[in-house]
């Protein structure tokens, strides 16, 4: 099978070619439809994460080992199964849940892999679907896709899930308020389309691109604010009607974080789901003194993302605008992706 392998951190990936993989057990083989491309394969691409104050989380000593097929929002079709397999069959198209657990600690055991502490995660931990073929542990992961297209549905298992998780920890706040969600990236516009499907009250969306604004604009936001603007907490406030009741921010940099806080009404709640680095910006007393929680949210679960698919099936949830892209153009996607030139997502074939 060829597969484009990260083989060191920050270099052009290495189209490569492997046997092609058999499986055992609970395993299944599928061959790979699609995989998107997330803002998270620039941090595993670069090796680290920025944790501020000249702080640095290296991924080289946090387990990850190279080389790597990156790749964690796939669909596929399956060609082969192990012995112990009796749920999934072969031809069978499928979204993969990448998001797997050890199996056997506490958050496993509850449904909640993705915070596992010893994660096998797909294309993170181990191979992922930058590749024409992809071994998934257990058939348990593989969710139907039903005549769903591979190509749209490959970013509902991230920038999906994770979006319809950080929704859910807002609760009641989205349908009684509009909320607050900073950044109009593939995660901005995924989370719009999602709102709109739960029957939220909408959005205030912020972003520095034009371009960007303009999608989360034509994706139904009720209004679109361009973060670099002097009166940018002016703007928000105005279009929400006043205080911030629920805010989500998708970039996690100490610049958004800072205005979604400073957004916060007083018992207000902020969910932290971007991972572009630093350190937080705000001053301790005002946490008590605004009675303000903050979430992180890392991913979703795998229930979650069934919830999510039954929404699609069902077609509450538009589409994002989406760019296909052969497999051999991984590197340039990530370039791209990098310099702020995509908007919505990529989603790449073999």
């Amino acid at each position: 099978m060829k597969s484009y392998q990260l083989v060191d951190f920050g270099a052009p990936l290495r189209e490569t070619d492997l046997p092609n993989p058999q499986p055992s057990g609970h395993e299944v083989v599928l061959a790979v439809r699609a995989v998107g491309v997330c803002h998270s394969d620039l941090h595993l691409w670069d090796g680290e994460y920025d944790l501020g104050a000249g702080k640095r989380l290296m991924l080289r000593d946090r387990g990850i080992k190279l080389p790597l097929t990156m790749g964690h929002e796939t669909a596929g079709e399956i060609v082969a199964i192990g012995v112990d397999v009796k749920d999934r069959k072969v031809g069978e198209v499928c979204l993969v849940y990448p998001w797997i657990g050890c199996g056997h600690c506490r958050v496993c055991r509850i449904g909640l892999e993705n915070l596992c502490m010893n994660p096998r995660c797909v294309g993170i931990h181990c191979d992922g679907g930058y590749s024409d073929h992809l071994v998934v542990a257990h058939s348990k992961y593989l969710l139907p896709l039903d005549g769903l297209d591979p190509v749209a549905a490959a970013p509902f298992a991230c920038s999906g899930v994770t979006t319809y998780s950080a929704l859910k920890k807002l609760g009641s706040i989205i349908d009684e308020e509009p909320v607050l969600l900073i950044g109009a990236g593939g995660l901005g516009l995924m989370c719009l389309t999602i709102l709109k499907a739960m029957g939220g009250k909408g959005a205030v969306v912020v972003d520095i691109s034009a371009d960007r604004r303009a999608a989360a604009l034509k994706a139904g936001a009720l209004a679109a604010v361009d973060a670099s603007a002097a009166d940018a907490a002016e703007q928000v406030a105005a279009a929400l009607g006043g205080p911030c009741w629920g805010a989500i921010d998708l970039v996690g940099s100490p610049a958004t974080a800072s205005l979604a806080f400073n957004a916060l009404a007083k018992g207000g709640k902020m969910v932290m789901v971007g991972l572009f680095g630093g350190a937080a910006p705000w001053p301790l007393p005002l946490i008590p003194m605004k009675a303000a929680s903050i979430e992180g949210s890392y991913t979703g679960s795998l229930a979650e993302l069934k919830e999510l698919l039954d929404l699609v099936r069902k077609g509450a949830v538009p589409g994002i605008p989406i760019a296909r892209r052969p497999m051999s153009a991984a590197t340039e996607t990530l370039e791209d992706l990098r310099q702020g030139r995509i908007v919505g997502r990529v989603v790449m074939t073999p």
